[in-house]
């Protein structure tokens, strides 16, 4: 305690005489301390003179403050002191005067300014010849990035040659199959007309007998002359026996089973090609995608940042920017969501297009509600090429792709089907075809007195009936998953279906009798939670 009262204690130079508010730190580095002498000695004989020349210094003042700005044998000066900015405080990270330092910095790591350089010189440096490096290699990886796109779009025309030469083999081979197929229904046909052809001459043989025959009866009815009556009877007994005990040989309607067959052989046909290349392609696609992810590794321009922080120990690199890990974004990518709030954040707009609706169907003005029209449309109209023909279908415009979707319908009324469907599903036919859940591109919830769920005309029968307007629907598109809710209070799992999806999935709705369907808008509900 006594030293530090000592410290704290007024003293004098010991050299200029001068009076200073407290003892100054020793310092160790001998060239500072020459230093701090000299700026001492100069401070000291300053005030001496001007004591003794107060009207000089006020003239000089001016050119001191100048002489501060500007430095003295090009080194600047201290505002507050006018002595040279020689001592750098490492602490602070300050440039000051010895004044400076031995006043305010007490405790301090201290150094000179030109010592302080010298450290730093040596870490510019080390960046300097780091950026060279890292500068050498990224000239390296634009090369090799400008001779692989150049590989990548002679590559894609290989592939895409190859491709197309490989795909038009294929159709040339469904081609000459159907025209195989043109042929068996060519020999049908002309075996089934020939048959027709050949009964119908002989029907036309026996009609012109029977015709003769009944004008000879009618001949001999009106004879008078008993004994050629009775001459002539017993022949014509005969033969008209013979066409009643022979009736003429129906045609078989066999004939028309042969074509049923080959039509339903042909859709069988095309309905197992059409899963076979569903399947097939979108594993074609998927194992592209991971290829290309495995390949997507390899050093990066984070790496070279680090090299260049690790260039000095005294540096320290950091993030520039607080993203989370990838550990954490994929934990919140797996989360589930369970409650409707949850459900709610992945909500997105849909709206009914009136251009795929069947003629039966009424839209609402806003493009958010269907219904059965209470008068059926008879006219044949001008159709558009979008519309379904046959079937009580209606389209929203919007393709679901996103990795996470979700909306709420509301169902009134009958049986109804909340569908998801590829945008080529077939809008035409009268088959099964045309249906929701009747094809291997669409999915459907059927919803009557319970629920079942369809796809490629195969249905599972659910045992859950219904007991809310409101149907949910969750698709994870990336993932391959599709979800159906019951929404109240709570959300009412339903049935998840599992698929590989390889285009946008158009949300799609069939009506039954009184039955109408409206899209909810989920924006509301959303910012209310």
């Amino acid at each position: 305690m006594a030293g530090k009262e000592r410290n704290h204690r007024p003293c004098s130079g010991p050299e200029c005489g001068d009076t200073l508010p407290s003892r100054p730190q020793p310092i160790m580095d001998t060239a500072l301390a020459d230093l701090m002498r000299g700026t001492v000695r100069r401070d000291a004989g300053s005030k001496k003179r001007k004591r003794q020349h107060s009207g000089v210094f006020t003239r000089s003042l001016k050119g001191a403050l100048s002489r501060t700005e500007t430095g003295t044998s090009g080194g600047a000066l201290c505002r507050r002191h006018g002595s040279p900015l020689d001592v750098y405080c490492c602490s602070e990270k300050q440039i000051i005067c010895a004044v400076c330092a031995s006043a305010e910095h007490k405790g301090h790591t201290i150094g000179l300014v030109r010592g302080e350089r010298r450290r730093r010189q040596k870490e510019l440096k080390s960046f300097q010849a780091k950026s060279v490096q890292i500068l050498q290699k990224r000239k390296k990886k634009k090369r090799n990035l400008e001779g692989m796109l150049e590989q990548i779009l002679e590559e894609v025309r290989q592939t895409q040659d190859y491709c197309e030469s490989v795909l038009a083999s294929v159709i040339d081979s469904i081609q000459r199959h159907y025209l195989s197929v043109r042929e068996l229904i060519r020999a049908q046909a002309e075996a089934a007309t020939t048959q027709v052809q050949i009964s119908l001459q002989s029907l036309k043989a026996k009609m012109e007998e029977m015709r003769k025959r009944s004008a000879e009866l009618d001949h001999l009815a009106q004879t008078d002359n008993n004994i050629h009556f009775l001459e002539k009877w017993p022949s014509l007994r005969r033969l008209c026996k013979e066409d009643h005990l022979h009736p003429f040989q129906e045609v078989s309607e066999d004939l028309l089973l042969n074509f049923e067959l080959t039509k339903r052989g042909v859709e069988q046909l095309g309905r197992q090609m059409e899963e076979f290349c569903d399947k097939e392609f979108a594993s074609i696609c998927h194992t592209a995608e991971d290829g290309e992810q495995q390949e997507s590794g390899g050093e990066t321009d984070k790496d070279d940042m680090q090299q260049i922080c690790e260039a000095s120990s005294s540096q320290h690199c950091k993030t520039p920017f607080g993203f989370p890990g990838v550990n954490d974004t994929e934990a919140e990518r797996n989360v589930e969501p369970e409650t409707r709030a949850e459900f709610l954040q992945y909500a997105c707009d849909l709206s009914l297009d009136p251009a795929t609706a069947h003629e039966d169907l009424v839209i609402s003005p806003a493009d958010k509600e269907v219904r059965l029209s209470p008068h059926s449309c008879d006219s044949p109209a001008v159709r558009s090429p979008q519309r379904f023909i046959h079937r009580r279908h209606v389209l929203c415009r919007e393709g679901l792709q996103a990795d996470r979707c979700y909306y709420e319908i509301e169902v009134k009324g009958g049986k109804a089907e909340i569908a998801l469907t590829y945008k080529g599903i077939d809008r035409k036919s009268r088959t099964v075809l045309s249906a929701f859940g009747g094809n291997a591109k669409s999915w459907s919830l059927d919803r009557s007195t319970t629920y079942s769920v369809s796809h490629k005309a195969e249905s599972i029968q659910l045992t859950t009936t219904p007991s809310h307007d409101r149907i949910g629907v969750y698709l994870k598109f990336r993932e391959g998953t599709l979800s159906f809710y019951e929404v109240s209070d709570r959300m009412k799992f339903l049935y998840k279906v599992e698929a590989v999806f390889t285009e946008p999935l158009y949300p799609g709705f069939w009506l039954g009798e009184k039955c109408s369907i409206r899209i909810c808008d989920l924006g509301r509900d959303r910012h209310h939670h």
